[in-house]
């Protein structure tokens, strides 16, 4: 997984980049009609339900664009939220609330939905041992805020991208020239660049789980697109010998089926890929 200065300095990168694209060489609507010594109050009011998130974000964007700006915090990111909360209240420079207010509300509520989203995911797993995961199916440039949220919303974050863990899916396999070959081949690609990466590979059905487990040195077997019967089947070839993860196409009304499959985790696109924004606003007071 990526480290927590990697971690940062993505962060950094989205706050710097947003801002770029958003401001340009300046807010102009702001400067045209609001003296520069003017300060002011804003509040962050809630217009939804669910978990907020994304509050350390804001703060984050904030003392970029102007480190004498205030944040009085009151939610705090992973809480519930209802219609009327206030989350928190900035304050200073009236000119560099404006200039940060469409980054903090897009981020929040993106980051808010997906915790949300998330946190349900959490709940239908409730009594089992199966956890879920995110995926690499987010927004591009933004990923390190999505899979934020998504821990924000009591899920894990599977690899960050294609960078920190080895994951031999079914192309990958194909390409190689079956299991056997993959697996190989990684393992001396791993010896020879000195690198330590966990391999997880893809199983499309219950002779291929019998291969992986042949190959050894596999850290965790992806058993996708499975039926329930199937996935216990492989759950218990598979026993100690690695983790398990299921996938493919599972919702809310499968999730907790695979879970008593008795599978480690679970992992689903559709918490970053398939949410609707929390309303949010950022108004003065």
């Amino acid at each position: 997984m990526i480290t927590k200065e990697q971690f940062n300095t993505e962060i950094d990168l989205i706050i710097a980049n947003a801002i770029r694209e958003d401001v340009g060489d300046g807010d102009h609507s702001s400067l045209a009609c609001i003296p520069n010594a003017t300060t002011g109050k804003a509040k962050l009011l809630v217009k939804d339900e669910g978990i907020i998130a994304g509050v350390e974000f804001a703060k984050l964007v904030f003392q970029y664009v102007d480190t004498d700006l205030e944040i009085e915090t009151l939610i705090n990111d992973g809480d519930k939220v209802k219609y009327g909360d206030i989350v928190f209240y900035v304050s200073g420079s009236s000119q560099s609330i404006l200039k940060a207010e469409r980054l903090v509300l897009n981020a929040m509520q993106r980051m808010s939905a997906i915790a949300t989203k998330t946190k349900s995911f959490v709940d239908l797993l409730e009594g089992t041992k199966t956890k879920i995961l995110d995926t690499r199916k987010t927004t591009p440039g933004i990923r390190a805020l999505e899979k934020w949220a998504v821990k924000i919303g009591g899920g894990e974050n599977h690899r960050f991208a294609l960078y920190d863990m080895i994951m031999l899916k079914d192309n990958h396999i194909d390409f190689a020239g079956g299991i056997d070959k993959a697996i190989q081949k990684t393992k001396e690609y791993l010896i020879a660049t000195k690198r330590d990466l966990k391999i997880i590979v893809e199983a499309r059905d219950l002779n291929e789980i019998q291969q992986i487990l042949e190959a050894k040195g596999v850290y965790r077997i992806l058993i996708d697109n499975f039926n329930y019967e199937d996935t216990k089947k492989a759950v218990e070839l598979i026993g100690s010998e690695c983790l398990t993860e299921s996938s493919g196409g599972i919702n809310e009304d499968t999730i907790r089926g695979y879970a008593e499959c008795g599978v480690d985790y679970i992992s689903s696109g559709a918490l970053t890929h398939s949410v609707y924004n929390m309303d949010l606003s950022l108004k003065a007071v």
